[in-house]
């Protein structure tokens, strides 16, 4: 039996890096690609291929957009219930929202259902891989684990880890948070299209001991991520400074417990000194840039062209639940608009959108020999677009038949969860249900 599949439409990706590399929008407006098993064998002019693959059976998408599958790299899996929770600043957000609704997450039967939910959330928005903060009880992030790999979808993923400035149903000892990371390292890490991330919520949180932890962590287990996060709000920094009065500034903490490198993901990095960015560019580490969150909170606005200059990757993430939904177009529109209102701001295309919501963040998570774009040897991850009839992107898109970068923009402006009709991982439908 054939394992091959012809899916035809408008191809649109970008291979490579805009900002350092001379690559732009390759655009197929009859295009198709020929997945065999997990992968895309062959990319190009429809024609072409159906006469290549004349047995193949064919997707025909002609009149949607064929684009790689969007790729989060900061999302919170407890923390769907609070979209919306509006008038706080982070801190309070976290104490009054957020953190009781974590803790509220506590059994296996709830954290399954929430789960399934948050997964389809992702899948429906077109989202094929996510870096996600998990839950600080170990049987909720257990049976997140279990839901993820069901879903088909590529997730990194851990336990969230601390021992203060928590509900006492989320604290753990330094001990405990090193015992049941070790225990899930051991079950999920490399099992199927999961990995593991050591998961320090942030230093606020975390004492010098759970630190401490969690570098031994990545010392043992060196092919697990770290995510955590980092200088989003001046208030927290405020406290990071009271509770580390030995640390240089923010970064210093994790740095001295030894949580830096290339396989470190730090979540927002609004208000970073320089010292800070020169020494996150030498260590290596990325950043996932939250563009919605940050403003829904008012917790400041991205130096996206420091972290140019620096030299220090980064990707547009959504932040559920403090960002504003799970459409990573949103959230590249909203990128924009926030480089717009900057005197220091990044002239953004939506070439260099689409980049930071697909190829970006498989850089970011060590995934860009896997996926990121559409070229043959990738595996199948995509998400076919479609402006729905009467609709204001069909309106926009009829005027614009001729240039693909006027389209993408549309898509990155109107374009949300109503619009995706389908996403594939690895060659299969996770979305809708295949079955």
């Amino acid at each position: 039996m054939s394992t091959r599949t012809l899916i035809r439409g408008h191809l649109l990706d970008v291979p490579g890096n805009p900002f350092t590399d001379s690559v732009g929008l390759r655009s197929e407006p009859d295009g198709a690609i020929l997945i065999d098993g997990d992968r895309i064998a062959a990319r190009g002019a429809a024609p072409a291929l159906l006469a290549a693959a004349p047995d193949a059976p064919v997707v025909d998408h002609r009149g949607s957009f064929i684009l790689p599958g969007f790729i989060d790299t900061h999302v919170h899996f407890p923390q769907l219930p609070v979209i919306g929770s509006m008038g706080l600043p982070l801190l309070r957000w976290l104490a009054e929202r957020t953190l009781p609704a974590e803790a509220a997450l506590d059994t296996a039967e709830s954290a399954s259902k929430a789960a399934d939910r948050f997964l389809r959330m992702l899948a429906k928005n077109g989202t094929t891989s996510a870096l996600v903060f998990g839950s600080h009880i170990p049987i909720a992030q257990n049976a997140f684990f279990e839901r993820a790999a069901a879903s088909g979808m590529r997730i990194v993923s851990g336990l969230s880890l601390g021992d203060r400035e928590l509900p006492d149903a989320l604290i753990r000892t330094a001990d405990e948070c090193y015992r049941e990371s070790e225990s899930l390292i051991a079950r999920w890490h490399g099992s199927g299209l999961l990995r593991y991330a050591v998961t320090p919520r942030f230093s606020v949180s975390c004492s010098e001991a759970v630190l401490d932890a969690c570098g031994a962590l990545t010392k043992r287990y060196p092919g697990v991520m770290v995510q955590t996060h980092i200088n989003e709000n001046r208030d927290e920094i405020a406290l990071v400074r009271r509770q580390f009065p030995w640390a240089r500034d923010y970064f210093d903490t994790y740095e001295r417990a030894g949580l830096t490198g290339a396989t470190a993901v730090f979540a927002h990095n609004l208000h970073p000194t320089s010292d800070e960015l020169s020494r996150m560019a030498e260590a290596g580490v990325r950043v996932a840039h939250c563009p919605s969150s940050n403003n829904f909170l008012g917790s400041g606005s991205f130096p996206m062209a420091r972290h140019r200059k620096s030299g220090i990757a980064f990707s547009v993430a959504c932040d559920v639940g403090g960002g504003t939904g799970f459409s990573l177009l949103k959230e590249a529109l909203a990128a924009y608009e926030m480089q717009m209102q900057r005197d220091d701001g990044v002239a953004l295309t939506p070439t260099t959108l689409l980049y930071l919501i697909t190829s970006a963040g498989a850089e970011l998570l060590g995934m860009q020999d896997q996926t990121g774009d559409l070229s043959p040897g990738k595996q199948a991850d995509l998400v076919v677009l479609r402006a729905p009839e009467g609709s204001s992107l069909q309106a926009v898109l009829a005027h614009h038949t001729q240039d693909a970068q006027q389209q993408l923009g549309a898509m990155i402006t109107l374009a949300r969860e109503e619009s995706i009709r389908e996403t594939w991982v690895a060659g299969r439908r996770i979305y809708p249900d295949a079955g």
